[in-house]
């Protein structure tokens, strides 16, 4: 491998265009070496900005190019199994964009791939490598809220009436991997799954279906944590834009007002509360890109082939939460989390 991490981009998402391709840029150990998209005429200035040397139509021609290193997959939902695959069959490292995939069994199946490659897949959930994440879960290992009981989180945002009644973006097909649970859900059992560190036993959830299309716009899931915690996450397509989570202990609280999983480059707040004060003490944080960190981090670790800090069983684990919550919400009754299939896992 060259001095940087050579990239291979399949497509031209907004969350490519605005985030990632700009984080490889800056990185310290990477380029933008090779997209694919079905509009090159489109890409031209995506070229210039980042001296793209390869530019095609064929997301197969990344793939077989010797040159690439590594490959971003920012496709929609259903096809990242197929195409994380091909591609860690090319000998690529992937990142793929969360969520992982469309079920915990999908993951598996491309976890066993990577094992079977060699090579490095990881799970694109770039609020983890913020250095507020960080203090905050060092915050909650040190005790600073007592023993973590609860977590609420909530990720929402509104499409607008008319693009909901349309229905032909693919977070609107079911198909195609959408609804809320899985574009947005995602965030809010990570988190909970991050702090509280136990197995989900159980799940309940409700959710709303707009125009009986069989997508969930939103979502209200309660979470089980083997009977020592609880969480609940919110997530919408349909009501106003919320980011935020709190971390709640025997002894304290953590929360985190707004902007909890996008900050940008922001200054970012933590409001830590003891006891029964009614006076939260602000903490914080130095602004930082978590896109650049993360493709940074993710450059280390093909590197040197040290585990990632979201492991694949993690990415595993979230997603069984998701399939339970999503069969809680059609039932209408309390799930199990099942324990995923195959011998990819250790002990939680």
């Amino acid at each position: 491998m060259a001095d940087k991490l050579r990239w291979g981009v399949l497509g031209t998402a907004l969350i490519s265009r605005k985030c990632v391709m700009p984080a490889i840029s800056a990185s310290r150990n990477g380029v933008v070496h090779g997209l694919a998209t079905r509009r090159p005429s489109e890409a031209e200035t995506l070229v210039e900005e980042h001296g793209i040397a390869l530019l095609t139509e064929e997301y197969d021609d990344l793939l077989a190019d010797p040159a690439i290193d590594a490959i971003y997959v920012p496709l929609p939902n259903h096809l990242h199994k197929q195409w994380v695959i091909r591609a860690l069959e090319a000998g690529k490292h992937v990142l793929c964009e969360k969520p992982l995939a469309c079920s915990a069994a999908e993951a598996v199946k491309m976890a066993e791939a990577a094992a079977m490659s060699g090579r490095l897949l990881m799970e694109a959930q770039m609020y983890r490598f913020h250095p507020r994440t960080k203090r905050i879960e060092e915050m909650v290992a040190e005790g600073a809220i007592g023993i973590p009981r609860l977590v609420r989180a909530a990720f929402c945002f509104s499409m607008s009436d008319d693009l909901l009644a349309k229905g032909n973006n693919y977070r609107l097909n079911s198909v195609r991997g959408g609804g809320a649970l899985l574009d947005v859900g995602c965030y809010g059992v990570g988190i909970a799954r991050l702090f509280l560190k136990l197995r989900v036993s159980r799940v309940q959830a409700l959710a709303l279906d707009r125009n009986n299309s069989g997508v969930d716009v939103h979502v209200v899931g309660n979470l089980d944590f083997a009977g020592a915690a609880l969480a609940s996450i919110e997530a919408s397509f349909c009501s106003g834009l919320q980011q935020t989570y709190a971390v709640i202990g025997s002894a304290g609280v953590i929360e985190v007002p707004h902007d909890g999983f996008i900050p940008w480059d922001n200054e970012t707040h933590i409001f830590h509360r003891v006891g029964d004060n009614d006076t939260a003490e602000p903490i914080v944080i130095p602004g930082a890109d978590q896109y650049r960190l993360m493709v940074e981090h993710f450059g280390d670790r093909a590197a040197d082939g040290g585990a990632p800090l979201i492991t694949l069983e993690d990415s595993i684990r979230t997603l069984a939460v998701l399939d339970a919550l999503s069969e809680s919400a059609r039932s209408g009754t309390s799930v199990e989390v099942k324990e995923p299939p195959g011998h990819w896992h250790g002990e939680e």
